[in-house]
């Protein structure tokens, strides 16, 4: 099941936010980088994005195990618990995401992100050539559904 996050489950997506946030990033990032991202902070940053028109959704089966947010045709935030992935998590939460976006549903993800890309382009989502510099060496690509 799908629902949308509100301030009865926000801690459960910011923690989910939290956990795979950490673990994705935690082979490229700083140590203390990366352990800045507590469900505290992922929460404030969920409520900030909430507030800016982002609309967060969880995906349940028995628990919590994914989150996603889309703005109009944005997709982001989408978060698969480690031990979850794999599952087919990803799949459901993307192809719910992309039914919500108001025009052709266009994402970002890291470069380096080869998981990521490839249940993109098994959805479908290619890339378009627009690139934004994230650190030296590392850049953040936009996919768009096709």
């Amino acid at each position: 099941m799908i629902i949308e996050v509100d301030k009865t489950n926000l801690f459960q997506a910011a923690v989910i936010h939290s956990i795979s946030w950490k673990e994705s990033h935690r082979s490229f990032c700083a140590p203390d980088f990366v352990e800045m991202h507590t469900a505290e902070r992922q929460r404030e940053y969920i409520q900030n994005k909430m507030k800016d028109g982002s609309k967060f959704f969880l995906l349940i089966d028995d628990c919590p195990v994914g989150i996603v947010s889309v703005k109009e045709s944005l997709i982001e935030d989408l978060y698969i618990l480690p031990d979850k992935q794999n599952m087919g998590y990803g799949t459901k939460l993307l192809q719910f995401a992309a039914a919500q976006c108001a025009d052709t549903p266009t994402l970002w993800i890291l470069e380096n992100n080869t998981d990521a890309k490839r249940l993109y382009h098994r959805m479908g989502f290619r890339e378009t050539g627009r690139i934004h510099a994230i650190a030296d060496g590392l850049d953040e690509i936009e996919l768009s559904h096709v």
